[in-house]
């Protein structure tokens, strides 16, 4: 019998995450703080995080242990399998092996919990009894509900209006596990109030639900913010899915080509990618892609600069690709990957040019997730369905250059909540949306006002 899957042991999980910081050829420039525009200090973000997780972001170590309540939890899924897509190999008809870490074995179904297991953790560890978040499609509410759960801290989750309303199962996923979740915008914050004066019928956005998940934590007895993408602790965190796969391809004696990933907010991206960057930093011949919606081009047609992480500019100012800190997703999306900002590491990375981007309309990548699910058997998330795109233009790009190429992606997580948009795509009611370029000048004028870079 062909192998399928490369399996690791519970014993082989990870016992340390990579920081790629300390191997950046080039610094990364400072988060500013919005008041001063002065780099950011520990102390100003004590009120939003807690100072265990502030001193990772910060850090510049290689490498950062993982606690041992941690290890625990992630032994309830991990290792996740090293998978080989033979069937899809046979569709795409081209000289190519597909490898895929299927991330979709979690218990919330995708990446995420990586980071939402650690982040719990050291809340608690801090003495925080509450933690609030934003969340657009609800894979990241889902995960931090569930580990917030398993810690025994309270969870409030805002989730963008449009995808609250789309997507009720992944709600339902956070009330099971003990969550309040609350559409945004919403009256119970100043930053939702001020958007409902303006627009009452706002379908809302993560820069907006960012504002008031950081708003509630702020004003909050014993509460913290937690974030489930961007920030260098989150990347931290999700490097765990890469080393398992360097392990595993140490098992079969082979290394990938080219390591795809979707990019939205950067973790699941940086995620598979990061340990396989650290390689091309020192000299591996790897090829590294983010796959992005073309409705949400953060970084192939964003600038790059100084800006928010949310709506009412209550976050440090970050260096990145963005879309300016006040874009609204067009309702029309609905492949996810919706955040306006890329994270800093990845932002810099692909500035450095040590990664590149690619974008996909909606079409195609729903186009790639029917083949998938009708040859893999696996139903992927609308976001993972970005990736899958990717994957068949490198086969397609093989095939025409007539080279053998191994390829590796991440299988950010499953779509069996996803499906209204799968209805969606089948029934003919998506177009090829491409984000206007008056909406790239709008972006350009919003980061002006900053420091520039």
């Amino acid at each position: 019998m062909e192998q399928v899957k490369v399996v690791l042991r519970d014993d082989e999980i990870p016992r340390r995450w990579y920081n790629i910081q300390a191997d950046l050829p080039t610094p990364m420039s400072p988060p500013l703080h919005p008041g001063t525009g002065q780099p950011v200090k520990p102390e100003d973000l004590a009120p939003v995080f807690p100072m265990n997780l502030i001193e990772q972001e910060a850090s510049s170590e290689r490498w950062i242990d993982i606690p041992e309540p941690v290890l625990q939890k992630y032994a309830l899924w991990r290792p996740t399998p090293l998978c080989r897509a033979r069937n899809f190999e046979k569709l795409l008809d081209a000289p190519v092996k597909i490898y895929y870490k299927n991330e979709g074995y979690s218990p919330a179904g995708s990446h995420k919990p990586n980071t939402a297991i650690p982040q719990a953790y050291y809340n608690k560890e801090f003495g925080i009894k509450r933690l609030s978040t934003e969340t657009g499609a609800g894979q990241w509410g889902s995960a931090l509900s569930m580990a917030c759960q398993m810690f025994g801290l309270e969870c409030r989750v805002f989730m963008v209006r449009v995808s609250y309303e789309q997507k009720p199962y992944r709600r339902m996923m956070m009330n099971v596990w003990g969550a309040e979740c609350i559409p945004s915008p919403s009256v119970r914050t100043a930053a939702g109030r001020k958007v409902l004066e303006e627009h009452p019928d706002s379908p809302g956005s993560l820069g907006i639900a960012i504002s008031e998940a950081v708003e509630d934590a702020v004003t909050g007895k014993d509460a913290r913010y937690s974030l489930g993408s961007v920030l260098n602790h989150v990347l931290l965190h999700q490097t765990v899915i890469g080393l398992e796969a360097k392990k595993q391809f140490e098992k079969i004696g082979e290394y990938p080509d080219v390591v795809l990933g979707c990019a939205g907010g950067g973790s699941n991206f940086a995620g598979i990618s990061l340990p396989f960057v650290m390689d091309r930093i020192h000299g591996k011949q790897v090829r590294i892609v983010g796959a992005e919606p073309s409705s949400c081009p953060t970084l192939t047609r964003g600038p790059f600069g100084y800006d928010h992480g949310d709506l009412a500019c209550m976050t440090p100012l970050l260096p990145m690709y963005t879309l300016g800190h006040d874009f609204v997703p067009a309702p029309i999306h609905a492949g996810g990957l919706r955040y306006h900002g890329m994270a800093p590491i990845v932002s810099h990375l692909l500035k450095e040019n040590l990664i590149e981007a690619r974008s996909y309309n909606q079409l195609e990548t729903f186009d790639a997730g029917v083949k998938w699910a009708r040859t893999e058997g696996f139903i992927p998330a609308p976001e993972t369905t970005h990736a899958i795109a990717a994957v068949v233009e490198e086969a397609q790009r093989a095939k025409e250059e007539g080279k053998e190429r191994t390829i590796l992606f991440n299988w950010s997580g499953h779509g069996l909540v996803d499906l209204a948009s799968y209805d969606a795509y089948l029934t003919g009611k998506l177009s090829q949306y491409e984000l206007p370029e008056e909406e790239i000048e709008r972006a350009k004028r919003t980061i002006s006002r900053y420091p520039r870079l």
